[in-house]
């Protein structure tokens, strides 16, 4: 009997020390709660978040970087390379480009078509002259110069995909294949004199890289003539390399006026290459002032070295400073 009423006693004082903790408890959650839900039903007064402005105008993946040189002479190293004699290696059956456009003319290929199934198996014949890339040699300096080209203009003008770019005498599309496979669709535009260098941009050079499906806009003209790539057009970028020393500096001017309303204000830049004597010619304060009645700011000079031969090349820039 006592033992039974030591217990209920027990059990009594337990039940009355446990309600008010629970209590204190469930009153303290309901606050919480209270404050949460009031905190998540305000709106945030935070400013959004936005990408760093460097992150957001960076090119991404234009030029190498130094981890890139790095892994490919590495490679070079670790497979015990040496560079050799350029001789004629044995192979299927080695040519030089002589060789091999002789053998296309007198033989048509190793293994080919005859009589009427000649034509029926090639959907875009290309001349033999193209296809042993003669044209490659056109140029003053190595083919692979192209490519520090865009580089150095790409990264200058901060070009993204979606930028427009026009160049002035794309020849063989040396340059303008680096700007074709990254720009988007149509976004590349070229004004071209020359017939045979068209005819090796667009008979070999676009097919033979996949670039048919990125449609760039390649017009043949001269006399600074643009109207054929519509009136609406505004460019991110126009350069013309080694263009412009070759024209009188009356066309040079005629060019730039036709040229000063297509460019994107303060954003959009013009390059020029080699030299500007079409400027300096007219002598420092008359360039400017003609510089600025076209609404155009020279802002320097640039020097841009090659990633594989001992080479720089000079470039002069522009921008548009009125909208």
């Amino acid at each position: 009997m006592a033992l039974h009423s030591s217990i209920s006693t027990t059990q009594s004082k337990g039940i009355v020390i446990t309600i008010p903790i629970l209590i204190l408890f469930l009153s303290s959650l309901t606050i919480f709660l209270f404050f949460l839900l009031a905190s998540l039903s305000t709106p945030c007064s935070c400013p959004p978040s936005f990408p760093e402005p460097s992150r957001r105008f960076q090119s991404v993946g234009i030029s190498a970087t130094s981890d890139d040189i790095n892994w490919v002479k590495d490679q070079i190293r670790v497979n015990g390379l040496h560079m050799q004699d350029n001789v004629l290696r044995k192979g299927i059956n080695p040519r030089t480009r002589a060789q091999q456009l002789q053998d296309l003319l007198q033989y048509k290929g190793i293994s080919h078509y005859e009589g009427d199934e000649a034509n029926n198996h090639t959907a875009f014949p290309c001349p033999g002259e193209l296809l042993v890339e003669e044209h490659h040699s056109n140029y003053g300096e190595p083919w692979a110069g192209g490519r520090d080209v865009f580089e150095f203009l790409a990264e200058s003008s901060h070009l993204t995909p979606d930028s427009r770019v026009l160049e002035i005498g794309c020849g063989t599309l040396r340059v303008g294949l680096h700007f074709i496979r990254y720009l988007n669709p149509e976004h590349f535009n070229c004004l071209e004199r020359d017939e045979l260098s068209l005819m090796a941009a667009l008979r070999y050079e676009l097919p033979s890289q996949g670039l048919l499906n990125k449609r760039p806009i390649i017009v043949k003209g001269e006399d600074m003539d643009f109207t054929r790539f519509g009136p609406g057009v505004v460019y991110d970028l126009i350069y013309a390399s080694a263009v412009f020393l070759h024209m009188p500096d009356k066309l040079v001017w005629v060019g730039l006026e036709r040229l000063a309303n297509k460019l994107k204000p303060f954003d959009g830049r013009i390059f020029v290459s080699h030299n500007i004597k079409f400027c300096s010619r007219l002598g420092g304060d008359e360039c400017t002032k003609r510089l600025v009645g076209l609404g155009l700011e020279y802002m320097g000079k640039h020097t841009h070295d090659s990633l594989l031969f001992n080479h720089y090349e000079i470039w002069f820039e522009f921008r548009r400073l009125k909208a």
